[in-house]
């Protein structure tokens, strides 16, 4: 990855090499285990907590580390440019995406509850949004928390939910009221040991193969009214409070990925040979690497500015738009060249650059798809 970038500081620097140091100890010798079993271990989670790489942004009132949001992109930047993109998605959903909806809009109570444990990975975090009938579209959602005294009765279905298999209370977008659109929207915490509350299948997915991707079932399933998270009706408000973070965070998971991609497809055509020569010595593979070296460069240089931007409070959803429609879409271009340089050998699964290329397609999917993205930049315009 590029040096010297003025975001990060020198202690950002020392927590970098604490995070590498984590990937080499607990993320590559379970690696290819858990993308066999297709979901990580539940000790990754307390493996996490105990080096301080989970929710590093949370107070330190609340058991936190008390550090940034810096902090989150560096463990992201990482485990991306490692080129893990399942054990980075469940460890991403918790604590960049889930932990900043407590953190910011729950009450003392909820946080005190459950801050310290998503910090110690005691507890994992999973936030249900998607449903079978419903994608980007999160006013069509369907599922219903309806009040029964001092309760409310959760039904519905959830798909595609990171940590589903894994976690131990979801954040839940369900309609607590018959107003249209997003108005009657609210954000449930249901503990996962309730009855009623049931997981389906871990999914079998294109990549990601070791992230916990799952359906999730709520049959009547009865919570506190206590456990509204944020103001009854205003999840949706809530809902956009948040999603530029996450949208911020899946922008650089892009830029760590497709910067891996580029150094392989480096120092092989550096090694391969083709008639008589280094591949990199023909001028179609040095032109081409040219191409995807600037594309990076300019990558770097806006999520950059976009960190810095966010540190300040100051990042738009426009911005945070840009950041993941031009990431995502540059880094399915930079790794299906770089797949390219390596030949049929790009297309076996033992070459990482086969992983990376599969791994990367959902990036143009979640956190809002690539047409939302333009949709939601249209309207600064």
């Amino acid at each position: 990855m590029l040096q010297h970038r003025a975001v990060y500081n020198e202690e950002h620097a020392m927590f970098r090499d604490a995070v590498r140091g984590f990937i080499a100890a607990e993320i590559t010798p379970n690696f290819a285990r858990w993308e066999e079993q297709g979901i990580v271990d539940r000790q990754y989670w307390t493996s996490g907590g105990a080096a301080g790489l989970l929710c590093p942004q949370v107070p330190e009132c609340y058991g936190g580390p008390g550090g940034s949001f810096l902090h989150n992109a560096i463990i992201g930047e990482e485990i991306a440019y490692a080129g893990y993109a399942g054990p980075l998605s469940d460890f991403s959903v918790h604590s960049d995406v889930c932990a900043g909806y407590i953190l910011h809009f729950g009450n003392e109570a909820q946080k005190q509850h459950w801050l310290p444990r998503m910090v110690s990975g005691a507890s994992v975090c999973a936030i249900a949004m998607t449903e079978p009938g419903t994608g980007s579209d999160l006013q069509g959602v369907r599922a219903r928390a309806v009040r029964n005294g001092d309760e409310l009765v959760v039904s519905g279905s959830k798909t595609f939910i990171s940590n589903g298999q894994h976690a131990d209370v979801v954040i839940v977008v369900a309609r607590t009221s018959d107003a249209p659109g997003a108005k009657g929207i609210s954000l449930v915490l249901v503990e996962t040991d309730r009855p009623g509350f049931r997981r389906g299948r871990n999914l079998d997915k294109l990549g990601h193969k070791s992230a916990d991707t799952s359906e999730l079932f709520f049959d009547e399933v009865r919570v506190p009214v206590g456990n509204i998270l944020g103001a009854e009706g205003g999840g949706f408000t809530v809902l956009m409070t948040e999603l530029p973070q996450e949208r911020l965070t899946l922008a650089l998971s892009s830029m760590g990925a497709a910067q891996r991609a580029f150094d392989l497809a480096c120092d092989y055509v550096r090694s391969r040979r083709a008639f008589g020569k280094a591949v990199m010595d023909f001028q179609n593979t040095r032109y081409k690497l040219a191409d995807l070296k600037a594309e990076l460069s300019v990558g770097w240089a806006f999520v950059d500015q976009c960190l810095a931007r966010h540190e300040r409070g100051a990042l738009t959803s426009a911005d945070a738009s840009i950041a993941k429609l031009w990431c995502s879409e540059m880094h399915g271009r930079v790794v299906d060249q770089c797949l390219q340089f390596f030949g049929g050998y790009g297309f076996m699964r033992e070459y990482e650059i086969c992983r990376l290329y599969a791994d990367a397609r959902v990036q143009r999917i979640y956190g809002g798809t690539s047409e939302i993205m333009r949709e939601l930049i249209s309207r600064s315009l």
